[in-house]
């Protein structure tokens, strides 16, 4: 009898090890996008564990679950991926019911053309592509780094010749461009790009660099004055331009003719292992005081209406990331370029880059 009580005992204990190890949430993320201290509230919220796998680019990202990975609860994904997504049948429509925190998020930005009325997705955060600088040589040039005039204007640029980066990146800088001349940066018009293109051949002699990986580092120690890119990185490089003491601050502001948007959502996915745990993360994480974690830690923009109370009051301060009703008209998601007006947009770029 002993021997089977004690059968009995190891069985149940194996049923319960095996279900308090079912007890996980698997997130598929980018990198450093969620707070940890935000993890260790939810995971003793929940009883639960938190697993999370990383992707570099949304391609990166999109491809891998459609050849087919299983096991995630939760992906992260930028506007332009929600509609393969949702087309595929890899995502679930969101149980609303199930998440009451919604009623925190800022209207302006729900309904995106993406996933018209939120049926699969919920903001989480955004950046936006903006201007960057120093605010000491800045203001001693007397340069407004409100406008786009900033990186495109020869008369201004003669100022900071060589002082300047702008992003390695067609799709970026032609909507930089295209916004500077008047122009929706999502028109495929090729009048229009041409006329973009040629203002940014024009600029380009008074450019230091096309560069996306170090104009972090550049604007930190002073090695250039003005960087087109985006708002958590120029946050980066305020931060640790504080830590090395530097005699200037690192600026950034949205552009009065406009800027792109980029935001990333929450989505559950069809086949989750623990769709209760996803529903119930999103709404923990749509809780204002959560939500202003990763801004206060990043610099990430916040669309949760609730969080504004608990960011830092600098960064509060910024429009880039919580943006006036008058910013929000001039903000732009971009479309996903095919066909046509990618091969078109390509061709601009090779003569934009071999341009001299």
């Amino acid at each position: 009898m002993k021997k089977q009580f004690l059968a009995l005992m190891l069985a149940a204990g194996a049923v319960m090890g095996n279900a308090q190890a079912e007890d996980v949430l698997h997130i598929y993320n980018w990198n450093n996008y969620i707070a940890p201290e935000t993890v260790k509230h939810f995971e003793a919220d929940c009883k639960c564990k938190v697993v999370q796998d990383y992707y570099g680019a949304m391609e990166e990202m999109l491809a891998k679950l459609a050849a087919g990975a299983k096991g995630y609860d939760i992906v992260v994904p930028t506007g332009f991926a929600l509609p393969p997504l949702i087309k595929q049948g890899l995502v679930q429509p969101l149980d609303k019911s199930k998440i009451p925190n919604l009623k925190n998020m800022n209207p302006a930005f729900m309904n995106s053309q993406f996933d018209k009325g939120n049926v699969y997705s919920v903001p989480y955060a955004f950046t936006t592509t903006l201007i960057g600088y120093n605010d000491k040589k800045i203001k001693e040039l007397g340069i407004d780094p409100t406008s786009w005039s900033a990186i495109f204007d020869p008369k201004v640029l003669e100022k900071i010749k060589g002082k300047v980066t702008v992003l390695d990146d067609p799709k970026e800088l032609f909507a930089a461009a295209m916004m500077y001349n008047g122009f929706n940066p999502n028109s495929t018009d090729i009048n229009q790009w041409q006329k973009a293109k040629d203002t940014i051949i024009k600029a380009k002699p008074y450019w230091a660099a096309f560069n996306n990986q170090s104009y972090i580092k550049e604007l930190t120690v002073g090695n250039i004055w003005l960087a087109h890119g985006y708002s958590n990185d120029m946050f980066q490089a305020n931060t640790d331009a504080h830590t090395a003491k530097r005699p200037f601050n690192i600026a950034y502001t949205l552009q009065k003719e406009g800027n792109t948007l980029s935001v990333d959502n929450m989505m559950v996915m069809k086949g989750a292992p623990r769709p209760d745990l996803a529903f119930k993360f999103i709404n923990f994480m749509l809780d204002g005081k959560n939500s202003s974690e990763l801004t206060n830690m990043i610099g990430s923009g916040n669309p949760n209406a609730a969080a504004a109370q608990f960011v830092n009051p600098d960064i509060k301060k910024v429009n880039a990331v919580f943006p006036t009703a008058d910013n929000m008209k001039k903000l732009y998601q971009l479309n996903s370029l095919e066909g046509k007006p990618l091969r078109d947009l390509n061709r601009l770029w090779t003569e934009v880059k071999t341009a001299r």
